[in-house]
This record gives structure tokens, C-alpha cells and sequence, in this order.
């Protein structure tokens, strides 16, 4: 994670996921200030044959020369968009570790620099949920996450959908729960979005 500060706290391993940042590569690292890890990763990746094509390891040197600029913007686009679901009157509840009621909210502070770009709200209802789906348009529904583009995704369906319902919503997962990866499009057209998406799919209900 771009904003996590691994190796001040102590991490002798960890992972990162796609830093292109453009959903054209399906790669991750694993990185370690560790000499004898590391001549154990090596090892491991040659033998099994882990590693990447060429032209997926130039997309993303390619990206990674704007991650922190993608990065920031995504946070910051972020934090407005949860604080505008947040007073929105249709939201029942927003999670974003960046609020300070947030459960994590400490630790994050403690062991990041930032809080990220996912976003987890739930709506009224499912069919609000559902209505809201199908209307946006700038902003992508999609299972992904980590991109230059904003992402919703709806869990019941994709995430997790080989999850048992029960044990679903028993996690907080409902049918009314969406998802969403921030990306660094101008914030006011994505709030834009928003207004428009939320007014139509009140009419409906």
C-alpha cells in the first residue's frame, strides 16, 4: 500500500498490488529489507516461474513514475466523496478509515501517511443500490480497484458473492452495500455524478 510506512514499523516482508495504476497489468511485489529473505524470494520465483513478461514489467515502470501523483489525488478525491455521502440523507452508513469514528482510524494514523481511496457505504435499500448501479455513467461499475478511473462495485454479486449470506450480512455486508475505488478524475464532476445518480434513484423509490 502507497501509504503504508512498512519498514518504520518494523516489517521485515511485505506485499504491494499493481502500481500502473492503468488496469492494464495483473502483477504484484513482494518487497523485503532482508538480505536472507530476499535470496529465498529469488530462489522461489525462478524455480516456480513467477516472474513477469517484459512488457508487463515496462508498464509498470511506466506507471510507477506517476503513483504518488495518482496516489494523492485519489485520496484527496476520496475523502470529499465520503464526506459528501456522509451528509447525504439516502446513505445509512459510510466507512472510510480517513473518519475518526472509524474503528481503524488509529491505527491507521499510527502506521500510514494517508488513508486511501476505497470507500464502503450502504444506501437505504437494495433497489436503491441497484438503481444507482445502473445509472452511473462517469463513474465505472466494474470489480476492480487501484486505477486512474473511479470504480463501483456491488459485493452481494461480485466480491463476494461466493460468501454465504448469512455470514454476509453478518459481517455488515448487505444487500444495500457498495463499494467504491477512487480515482483521480476532478472531484466535482465525480460529486456531480453523485447528485445526479442519487436524485434519479430517489424518484424511483
Amino acid at each position: 500500500h502507497y501509504h503504508e510506512q512498512h519498514f518504520e514499523l518494523f516489517f521485515a516482508i511485505y506485499g504491494v498490488r499493481m502500481p500502473c495504476g492503468h488496469n492494464d497489468t495483473l502483477a504484484g511485489f513482494i518487497v523485503t529489507n532482508k538480505t536472507e529473505i530476499q535470496e529465498k524470494l529469488r530462489f522461489l520465483i525462478k524455480t516456480i516461474g513467477a516472474g513477469l513478461a517484459p512488457f508487463d514489467c515496462w508498464l509498470i515502470l511506466r506507471g510507477i513514475k506517476t503513483l504518488a501523483v495518482r496516489m494523492e489525488r485519489a485520496q484527496e478525491n476520496a475523502f470529499k466523496i465520503a464526506n459528501w455521502l456522509k451528509e447525504n440523507p439516502l446513505v445509512d452508513r459510510v466507512i472510510y478509515p480517513g473518519f475518526s469514528e472509524h474503528p481503524g482510524h488509529k491505527i491507521m494514523k499510527r502506521q500510514a501517511r494517508g488513508f486511501g481511496a476505497m470507500i464502503t457505504f450502504q444506501v437505504k435499500s437494495q433497489k436503491l443500490a441497484l438503481s444507482i448501479l445502473e445509472k452511473v455513467s462517469l463513474i465505472r461499475y466494474a470489480e476492480s480497484l487501484g486505477g486512474v478511473e473511479t470504480l463501483i462495485t456491488y459485493p452481494t454479486t461480485q466480491t463476494h458473492a461466493d460468501v454465504p449470506e448469512e455470514l454476509r450480512i453478518k459481517n455488515g455486508i448487505t444487500n444495500a452495500t457498495l463499494r467504491l475505488s477512487v480515482g483521480i478524475e476532478n472531484c466535482d464532476d465525480l460529486i456531480k455524478e453523485f447528485e445526479r445518480v442519487f436524485s434519479q434513484a430517489q424518484k424511483e423509490e
